[in-house]
């Protein structure tokens, strides 16, 4: 499945079937195109990365970014220095082209208890492509596994 297939699909089911955060859904979408194996552990320590537990602190489509770049890095393996600096280069690249990294900022309508579920639903499709192409980039090595390309 195509990338941004791919990334629809996921993102429409852990959302509305599973209910699933964005940096759970980042994270499972990330490793599935990448082939790479998730601790659960790791799935579980997402679960409260949805703007600081719906604070509206950082983003957890950034959060679950950063968490699959620090993944990816330590399985090309880059060094500790690289996987930094890729992190601080990802959330610079990503504030420019999204204008922020807080969730409150991002999220169409902010907070609200009358707020429709899963709002964030289109920017999640552009962030998880946007991390997506950022670790091809500037993480993965070209032949890192993926899926087929459509």
């Amino acid at each position: 499945m195509e990338g941004r297939e791919l990334i629809r699909d996921r993102v429409h089911t852990y959302y509305w079937r599973d209910d699933l955060n964005c940096a759970v859904t980042t994270i499972k979408i990330l490793s599935e195109y990448f082939d790479i194996d998730i601790h659960p552990q790791v799935v579980q320590s997402a679960i409260g990365l949805h703007g600081a537990g719906f604070y509206g602190a950082q983003c957890g489509l950034v959060e679950g970014g950063l968490m699959s770049i620090g993944i990816m890095g330590a399985l090309v393996p880059r060094s500790d220095d690289e996987i930094v600096a890729a992190c601080y280069d990802y959330a610079a690249r990503f504030e420019r082209h999204f204008g922020s990294l807080l969730c409150r900022e991002l999220r169409p309508e902010g907070f609200s208890p009358d707020n429709p579920p899963h709002l964030c639903e289109d920017i999640t499709n552009r962030a998880v492509l946007f991390t997506l192409e950022y670790i091809e980039e500037r993480v993965a090595l070209p032949e890192q596994g993926r899926q087929e390309r459509g």
